[in-house]
């Protein structure tokens, strides 16, 4: 019995499998050391998890925010309900290359409420541009393209169509908002909500520009700097899978050549797992 993790702010998505087969999916709230006490992050995982059976001999647990002893907090959460199993806690980033690359050189790239990327050499992980946290940096992100739809909305920057558009839909004040994000739990995660406003109405020519622009944003301030045209950009992440027509059209645009594009990490990594546990055999 092998549990895989993929885990970013918002959500953790866990597959158990059995050799080759899948047993079952089911998703916690996000679990970030970062953002999370050790004893946070116990409560999640026993108010959360399935029944799961007591013969669960390894666990592989990629997460944002899993770095360094911040990896220890996680590990020992989960240690205290998997008391026998083998587990190993690792980015999420790494998880994210893993799945999308294997065992082969490329670049990976996390697009979800938070941004990543990396370059792996089919094993490790070589070179990584700092993301920054969606403050700083998360570029292409939901965060942060909710923060720049909400920031252009709010300076009268994008169509008064758009911005009634979205008022009559979310029926939020400018105070309202400003109370959400600066003095309400996981601003990142409210931010984010509003990525499905704009794959609503990216048809519109002012959304469209503006979704090109976050993906330029991105690729200039992140892929870049890895000087690798020869190599395939791989996303993993619901922003990258929904817009990922956008994301074709500005990679193309930039010289480079898109790979996998995944929803979830999680099937690339039953993959590696899978193998990796039949070497081992």
């Amino acid at each position: 019995m092998v549990l895989i993790a993929d885990s970013g702010s918002t959500k953790t998505d866990w597959l158990l499998l059995k050799g080759k087969d899948e047993l079952s999916r089911f998703s916690t709230q996000g679990i970030n050391p970062f953002m999370l006490t050790e004893s946070e992050i116990t409560t999640i995982l026993a108010t959360e998890l399935p029944q799961l059976p007591a013969n669960v001999e390894s666990i592989h647990f990629y997460g944002a925010g899993c770095r360094g002893e911040l990896s220890a907090i996680v590990k020992s959460a989960i240690q205290s309900l998997f008391l026998t199993a083998n587990i190993q806690v690792e980015s999420d980033l790494l998880g994210a290359a893993r799945s999308v690359c294997g065992n082969e050189p490329g670049i990976a790239c996390i697009l979800g409420t938070g941004s990543n990327s990396c370059l792996y050499d089919g094993k490790i992980i070589v070179e990584n541009v700092s993301p920054l946290g969606y403050i700083l940096g998360d570029e292409g992100s939901g965060a942060v393209m909710g923060k720049h739809l909400i920031a252009d909305i709010l300076k009268h920057q994008i169509s008064e169509d758009i911005s009634k558009l979205f008022f009559d839909r979310y029926q939020l004040t400018p105070d309202q908002i400003i109370q959400k994000v600066y003095r309400e739990p996981f601003p990142n995660r409210f931010l984010a909500s509003f990525a499905l406003f704009i794959g609503e109405n990216r048809h519109n020519i002012d959304i469209h520009n503006f979704i090109i622009k976050e993906f330029k944003f991105f690729f200039r301030r992140n892929i870049d700097q890895y000087h690798r045209l020869n190599l395939p950009v791989n996303f993993v992440g619901s922003i990258a899978f929904f817009f990922r027509i956008e994301l074709q059209e500005v990679a193309k645009s930039l010289g480079y050549r898109i790979g996998r594009i995944y929803r979830t990490p999680l099937d690339g990594l039953m993959k590696y797992h899978s193998a990796h546990n039949n070497k081992m055999r």
